[in-house]
């Protein structure tokens, strides 16, 4: 028992010892491992570099070319936000899809000093900001632009926007692209040239009836042609009225007045007798007078055929002087031959009505005449059809307008018109002889 006693204590001192050695080694290992290797400090997140800005015009610079606009631009991060300061002159513009970007809409105004105040974030959402102020150039020569349609006027849904400057204009793109529309209903149309000194605008098909029309011209600082600038912007307003068209056949005889889509009328008319034959066209009125003094223009006082009648309730159509009017001498001859000199006559109860219903702009168009209508005797607009108009469009681009305003198009792009004559729109090329 003592020796197996003896055994069991020495393998207890044996076991002890290695134990204390396995811990001994334990504790090298780990004070070695220790020594060797760094504790890392707390981590930090990478700085991130500030936006960068830049302005043009640069601040300082003078003489400005107006149409040249403002641009601000962020590298690093995007634009936040742009504010231009100019007495009298707001400054709009649009931030680019990806928002790096800023570019004012419009010209800036002539001689005008302008300070921009541009801000940019980058992903840290760190702001900088930049200011530049510059000076417009003051031009020697100006152009300036009147518009044919009354503030809150009324008119018929043939009108066009008629704009008339008092300069040839050449760089004629810039001042179509200078042009925006509002519109109470969607409406497709073109700005296109008359001559260089006229510029209208036509829808494709007539005006929706009861629409209210507003033109802002963003002209100040556009270049219409070398070193010529226009004078300032034009603003106005107007309305579209109810749809009134009159479709007159020189041979049946026979007037038809549709309003607001429908056929509301068939009268019987004489109009002008060979040789003094109503040209073909769809025409617009122009103006009336209850009664116009009227004269032939190729007779002579005091030889055959002359006449000086004050003519009641008379609608002019042409600047060749064709009239609707009352004819209460020609009520015979009304519905089955034609004697005016060019005028449509009718019987006086139908012309007081007429008169009474129109307004500028409602369409007139006469058909089956031997006569070919004349291009500007009258407004004649609708004498073109759709391509003709976007071919005489210094962009050659379809406008559309609405609500929230205008913009140019593509007008491959415009889907197909469900207009009708002769309710919704023309015959195309109505002013070709029969």
């Amino acid at each position: 028992m003592k020796r197996v006693q003896q055994e069991s204590g020495v393998a207890r001192r044996w076991h002890g010892w290695t134990a204390g050695v396995a811990a001994m080694a334990v504790v090298g290992l780990l004070a070695t491992g220790c020594a060797d290797k760094e504790v890392p400090a707390a981590a930090t997140k990478p700085l991130v570099p500030a936006a960068q800005l830049s302005i043009s015009p640069a601040t300082g610079s003078q003489n400005v070319v107006p149409g040249s606009g403002i641009t601000v631009t962020a590298s690093g991060g995007k634009v936040k936000d742009v504010v231009v300061q100019n007495s009298g002159d707001t400054v709009v513009g649009t931030l680019s899809p990806d928002g790096t970007s800023w570019k004012s809409n419009w010209a800036l105004n002539t001689a005008k000093s302008y300070t921009v105040t541009a801000t940019a974030v980058n992903s840290a959402g760190k702001t900088v900001t930049q200011t530049s102020t510059f000076t417009t150039l003051k031009p020697a020569h100006t152009f300036d632009t009147q518009i044919a349609e009354s503030s809150h006027g009324t008119y018929g849904v043939g009108m066009p926007i008629q704009l008339s400057f008092d300069r040839a204009i050449t760089n004629r793109a810039a001042v179509e692209k200078a042009m925006q529309l509002t519109t109470s209903q969607p409406v497709v149309g073109a700005w296109y040239w008359i001559d260089s000194q006229h510029l209208d605008f036509r829808p494709r098909d007539y005006w929706p009836a009861n629409t209210q029309v507003s033109l802002n011209a963003h002209l100040n600082g556009v270049a219409g042609a070398n070193g010529v600038y226009a004078a300032g912007n034009l603003s106005q307003t107007f309305t579209i009225g109810r749809s009134l068209i009159v479709v007159a056949s020189t041979r049946t005889h026979r007037m038809k007045v549709y309003k607001d889509g429908k056929l509301a009328y068939n009268w019987a008319i004489s109009t002008g007798k060979s040789g003094h034959d109503t040209p073909n066209g769809t025409y617009l009125t122009i103006d009336k007078g209850n009664p116009v003094e009227m004269r032939p223009a190729d007779i002579k006082k005091g030889q055959p055929g002359y006449y000086d009648l004050k003519v009641p309730w008379s609608v002019r159509f042409t600047w060749a002087g064709d009239y609707l009017h009352d004819a209460y001498w020609s009520v015979d001859q009304q519905g089955s031959e034609n004697v005016s000199h060019g005028c449509v006559n009718m019987a006086p109860a139908n012309a007081e009505s007429y008169y009474k219903m129109e307004i500028p702009g409602d369409p007139v168009t006469i058909t089956d005449s031997p006569l070919g209508g004349e291009p500007g005797d009258g407004w004649t607009d609708w004498f073109l059809g759709w391509s003709d108009v976007l071919g005489k469009s210094a962009t050659h681009q379809a406008v559309q307008a609405g609500s929230t305003g205008s913009q140019f198009v593509d007008p491959a792009t415009l889907a197909a018109t469900s207009a009708s004559s002769p309710t919704t729109t023309t015959f195309v090329h109505n002013a070709k002889a029969s």
